[in-house]
């Protein structure tokens, strides 16, 4: 049985998290009972009525991704902080207009809605751009200047393995509100309330669909202050451990 040699590093600049970083030749590992490098927001709130909870996180990527030549999307988790904290910038509420709240897990009507609008924030998010799920699980929607961790610009990993960068202000995102209005309930502007608001035009930014381009050499993806906010979509082959963390 060939023998795999692991290196245990932690990370003692985190205050009031330990998270643990396990690699092996193939695959590098974080894990982390998910609390966060800094205070979260006060919950139940309105908007969001679950409580916070300690988890047991462990998320297992390969160390060295291939790029394909197709991209692919998921809904869920799409990637890690170094920190530990899961990152999932989409919501699982969908338009519905026989729902009292105007949004359910029906998707029938082909509007997913955005939590970080640029208007507002709904659903609790708070100051650090996070909030709960339904198990208590703290999760990120946007970047927030905690994640640069000893100001270093890596702030964890996407489900394929490649680096999440954030350095603000440096790429602008192609992906850009539509003009006019929708043509579908509950009409209006395109004003960023749904994820279908937006539009990819390649080259009216820096990035490309996954929010990504080479930087240094290397394939990376970037956080960004602006929707996407992370990379959505992947061009490596995601792991499993990120597909089995539902909403």
């Amino acid at each position: 049985m060939k023998r795999i040699n692991y290196l245990i590093i932690l990370f003692g600049f985190l205050l009031t998290i330990k998270s643990t970083v396990i690699q092996s030749s193939e695959q590098k590992c974080i894990i982390s009972n998910g609390v966060p490098n800094h205070k979260i927001g006060k919950f139940p709130t309105k908007g969001n009525p679950n409580i916070f909870k300690k988890q047991n996180l462990k998320f297992c990527f390969s160390k060295k991704p291939a790029k394909k030549k197709t991209s692919r999307y998921i809904v869920s988790t799409v990637g890690v902080t170094l920190s530990g904290i899961p990152i999932r910038p989409s919501t699982a509420a969908w338009f519905d207009e026989s729902s009292p709240k105007k949004h359910s897990q029906n998707q029938s009507s082909g509007l997913n809605l955005e939590a970080i609008r640029p208007f507002e924030k709904i659903f609790g998010i708070d100051e650090y751009n996070g909030h709960l799920d339904f198990r208590g699980l703290y999760h990120y929607h946007k970047p927030n200047s905690s994640l640069l961790l000893n100001g270093q610009s890596l702030i964890g990993y996407a489900a394929d393995g490649f680096e999440i960068l954030y350095i603000p202000g440096k790429f602008k995102t192609s992906w850009q509100l539509k003009k006019g209005n929708r043509k579908i309930k509950p009409f209006g502007k395109y004003d960023g309330s749904f994820k279908q608001d937006y539009e990819f035009i390649d080259g009216s930014g820096d990035l490309d669909e996954c929010n990504g381009r080479v930087f240094d050499g290397n394939y990376r993806y970037f956080a960004t202050d602006s929707f996407p906010f992370f990379p959505r979509c992947h061009w490596g082959d995601v792991s499993k451990d990120f597909r089995k963390i539902n909403r």
